[in-house]
């Protein structure tokens, strides 16, 4: 995401880069290049200006530090302005209330379906809850299969009438939750425009009769500035709590991430980065600074990693890989923890300086598989004994993997070199040596 707006925003940095201060001239060149990238990037005119003066301002008022160049220091002002602009502080949902009623607007299109049940597979396993989505678009009954589908998929209950009343079927949905129990609803609605009057109506009448703690607006990120006016309309009607950006990991210029909590007053409180159900993620506008600057998020990539981390399993797995007990069906392990964490493109963004070096590469999302296959034709008891896995035995792992002889050898060959890294460098030998003859393999 971000990948043309951080490029262009290297390139202005990239003025300063030499300089001994910081000068009303060579502030002025940078700055203009810092607008350029925001206005491409779909970013009014008006909001573009208004952030650079406030830099240039900022910039101009600053003496070099001793330990900072000209550009650090720049790249550092540009950062927090940027966090401001996206709303400054990372804000949560909120679920208080017995049940909490979350209500999802929007347009036609904009995901409110699919975040529905993203923010249904949230709530249920990261915060515990228990919660009943509403099927409460009548005009489409794709929605309601597809949130039946998608319900089922993460085990969640959906509430469905064949009324064709909206208001009445989200009265309904929240004495079935005061009834069961659950710790919250949320109800998905129909998409409408601002413009129309009629549907306008419908859903405030909704929101009036349910009176739900978070009204929540989603919109498609992709549609940039446009976004941004939709939002402004909606919020003037419903006056919603906060904004949901779905399809962030697509091919987005920015301009709507960036202003629209400048122009709506109200946070982005989640951004969607995917299509599976765990792709979603509260947004963080200080880390998303940081990697529209090229400066990485490993704060995100280390909660990513923890989600996915079992101490007892870790413990476990550290004694196999003292005792070179390490085998396939850990490595495999492994590797699905590796895929839960997220797009691989994505995770790879979040270390620093490796985005830019991912430029224009195509990383296959589907680069395991080849790995799982040849895994996958592997009895128990050559997948607990890799060592025992002689010729014939490749041979048929290769027939059966539908991959060749040379691909199992090579991951045989690899698997054994880390199997002997890992032993080295939990404890088993020197460290310092255990580099070295990494280094000379």
């Amino acid at each position: 995401m971000f990948e043309n707006l951080s490029e262009k925003f290297d390139k202005a940095f990239k003025i300063l880069k030499g300089q001994g201060k910081i000068t009303e001239i060579n502030v002025a060149e940078t700055l203009k290049e810092v607008r350029k990238a925001l206005i491409d990037a779909d970013v009014s005119y008006a909001i573009a200006k208004e952030f650079c003066d406030t830099v240039k301002q900022k910039a101009l008022g600053k003496n070099v530090l001793t330990s900072l160049e000209p550009g650090q220091l720049m790249v550092k002002l540009v950062q927090d302005e940027l966090a401001e602009l996206m709303g400054g502080e990372t804000q949560d949902i909120n679920i208080k209330g017995s049940p909490s009623i979350i209500l999802i607007a929007g347009l036609q299109g904009s995901g409110k379906t699919t975040f529905s049940a993203k923010l249904a597979n949230y709530l249920k396993t990261k915060k515990g809850k228990s919660v009943l989505l509403t099927a409460g678009d009548v005009y489409r009954p794709a929605a309601i299969n597809q949130l039946q589908v998608l319900g089922e998929q993460i085990g969640v209950e959906v509430y469905t009438e064949d009324s064709k009343d909206p208001v009445q079927i989200a009265k309904n949905a929240v004495q079935r939750a005061k009834d069961k129990g659950i710790n919250i609803v949320i109800v998905d609605t129909a998409g409408r425009l601002a413009i129309d009057e009629d549907m306008m109506n419908e859903i405030a009448a909704v929101k009036a009769a349910i009176n739900p703690q978070e009204t929540l607006f989603v919109v498609d990120s992709m549609t940039g500035q446009d976004a941004v006016n939709t939002a402004k309309a909606f919020n003037e009607r419903l006056d919603y709590n906060g904004v949901v950006l779905t399809k962030l990991d697509g091919d987005t210029r920015g301009g709507a991430a960036l202003t629209i909590k400048h122009i709506v007053r109200k946070p982005i409180k989640f951004v969607g980065i995917g299509e599976k159900m765990d792709a979603l993620d509260i947004f963080h506008p200080e880390r998303m600074a940081s990697r529209i600057l090229g400066m990485g998020d490993i704060v995100s990539l280390v909660e990513r990693a923890q989600e996915q981390y079992d101490e007892e399993e870790a413990r476990k797995l550290s004694k196999k890989i003292k005792t070179n007990e390490f085998d396939f069906n850990d490595f495999l392990n492994q590797i699905n923890q590796i895929k839960k964490m997220g797009n691989i493109k994505d995770l790879m963004g979040m270390i620093p300086g490796v985005g830019k070096m991912m430029k224009g590469i195509d990383i296959n999302e589907d680069a395991f598989k080849g790995i799982e296959a040849i895994i996958g034709s592997m009895t128990p008891f050559e997948r607990e004994n890799p060592l025992k896995i002689d010729g014939s035995r490749r041979k048929r792992i290769s027939r059966g993997s539908g991959t060749s002889i040379e691909d199992v050898n090579r991951l045989l060959k690899q698997f054994e070199e880390t199997r002997k890294a890992m032993k080295m460098m939990s404890g088993g030998g020197n460290k310092l040596n255990a580099l070295k003859n990494l280094k000379r393999r």
